[in-house]
């Protein structure tokens, strides 16, 4: 079956962060790679919260999500991988030679020696609003992300949701929308505490324990006034609007991944020091993975991805080196680094 397919060393199945720096990495052990995923793009779940402000990534200062996207695509082709978009991987079956066989769900096949599994919590699904017919607003004014925060400026803006997302995104719009309200089904919220302290002290209208109640529109197209109603009393006001956004999370689908034989969580698979599954030749990275040192950061990600990388070099080659060289020694940057300029230490 594998005769008319290429072999590849590494094939990496998400394109998170994880994902993208597992496949920077892999360039940099010479390892054959692809990188395989179910989105049109890549990016992972920073697509999601593309105007969102990221703090942790080390030596990066306050960075857009967006733009951090496009600094790790760029990072992830140094060392050109295949790129396959818009499959998501069904079936993981063992040859008799020991190679893997992937399979995606349009029957495309994908033939390599070892697998890194960074599918995050699997395929994201945005928690829909569960009103009937609410799904006709969803082309004009009712949104389950924030893309783009100028589609706001000077509209009446209601968000549904008590997250982190719905938290982060108030007091992002809160400055340039022309009224702000938020309304969450607890009292609670869930966000980090001092940008809920902040959202709180805001202009933002902050009602709890509200939650939708109806949608409404005189044109038909655009939703222009919702209900809300108190979740305890069942008082309801009716608000004028422009634009309604719907954070209540997001679902996590594994999907067949489950049924692939691996040591499982409910969100999480199960791996040992080199973050190699139970499954031989099947490393994992980044969200998806469990382990006694994780770190649930970006930061952490990144740690992951060179760990499960160097797994599976050592898996294919047992005799290689257990690390790669830091970029400073490693000789497939010099011919990069005279294209930009820079001149090596050697050639000083």
């Amino acid at each position: 079956m594998t005769e008319q397919l290429e072999l590849y060393d590494v094939t990496i199945v998400g394109g998170g962060p994880a994902g993208m720096y597992t496949a920077f990495y892999s360039g940099m052990r010479d390892l054959k790679t692809k990188l395989i995923d179910a989105n049109e793009q890549l990016g992972g779940r920073i697509l999601i919260y593309p105007e969102k402000m990221i703090w942790d990534v080390g030596g990066l200062t306050p960075t857009l999500g967006s733009r951090l996207i496009e600094q790790l695509k760029q990072q992830a082709m140094t060392f050109d991988p295949t790129v396959v978009l818009g499959q998501q991987v069904v079936n993981l079956e063992r040859q008799a030679d020991g190679t893997i066989l992937l399979t995606s769900a349009n029957g495309e096949r994908h033939w390599t020696k070892t697998v890194v599994l960074a599918i995050g919590y699997g395929v994201l699904e945005h928690a829909k609003l569960e009103i009937e017919g609410s799904d006709r607003f969803e082309v004009t004014n009712l949104h389950y992300t924030v893309q783009e925060l100028e589609v706001f400026r000077d509209k009446r803006v209601l968000i549904s949701g008590g997250g982190d997302a719905a938290v982060d995104w108030a007091n992002a719009l809160e400055p340039i929308a022309k009224s702000l309200t938020v309304v969450h089904r607890r009292d609670k919220f869930g966000g980090h505490e001092r940008n809920v302290v902040k959202m709180k002290q805001s202009s933002a209208r902050v009602l709890t324990p509200y939650a939708i109640q109806s949608l409404h529109s005189s044109s038909g197209a655009d939703i222009d006034q919702v209900t809300i109603s108190h979740v305890e009393s069942g008082e309801s006001e009716r608000l004028d609007i422009d634009a309604v956004v719907v954070s209540h999370g997001l679902r996590y689908n594994f999907g067949p991944v489950k049924e692939w034989g691996l040591d499982m969580t409910d969100w999480n698979v199960k791996v040992g020091s080199d973050l190699q599954t139970n499954l031989p030749g099947v490393f994992a990275a980044g969200d998806f993975v469990d382990h006694g040192g994780k770190v649930r950061l970006i930061a952490g990600t990144f740690t992951d991805a060179v760990l499960a990388l160097n797994g599976a070099k050592l898996f294919i080659e047992p005799e290689a080196e257990k690390v790669a060289y830091v970029s400073s020694h490693n000789s497939k940057f010099k011919e990069r680094n005279r294209a930009l300029g820079v001149k090596d230490d050697d050639e000083h």
